[in-house]
């Protein structure tokens, strides 16, 4: 993604198309991955949850983006297939993502080795939701 100083936040819309506002939690992160093919709209970008497949889509008309959000148009260039973004707000038809940078998301997978000279961390128990399930999605 192309290194900005500003934070983009972006509107997902079609909640009511797929699931609802069921997957959407706020600080879960999403998938955002390019849909060229789409036939109805050549700058279409899905919002995606692992095991659940497609739950949205980055806004991309007037009508439907937030002032102060960026459309898929916008930040169709910013990244390459796909990339990540948090979710930040949830209101009754949509979703406000703060865009994240693939490499920042991905690097929290790779294992670190830890260091002989330090104690090791104490392992955290994860984060659960108001229902007491673990929350889907990328990272947390």
């Amino acid at each position: 993604m192309k290194t900005t100083d500003e934070a983009i936040f972006i509107t997902i819309n079609c909640l009511d198309m797929f699931y609802g506002k069921k997957p959407y939690e706020v600080g879960r992160i999403v998938r955002l991955i390019k849909e060229p093919d789409n036939q109805y709209d050549k700058e279409a970008i899905g919002v995606f949850l692992p095991f659940i497949d497609r739950i949205g889509y980055v806004a991309n008309s007037v009508k439907t983006v937030y002032a102060g959000t960026y459309s898929a148009g916008r930040i169709y260039d910013c990244f390459e297939n796909y990339t990540y973004a948090r979710i930040m707000f949830v209101t009754r038809s949509c979703a406000i993502a703060l865009l994240l940078d693939k490499q920042d998301v991905e690097q929290d997978d790779e294992p670190q080795e830890p260091d002989k000279n330090t104690r090791p961390e104490p392992k955290k128990t994860p984060h659960k939701s108001k229902n007491g399930k673990n929350p889907m999605g990328f990272k947390g």
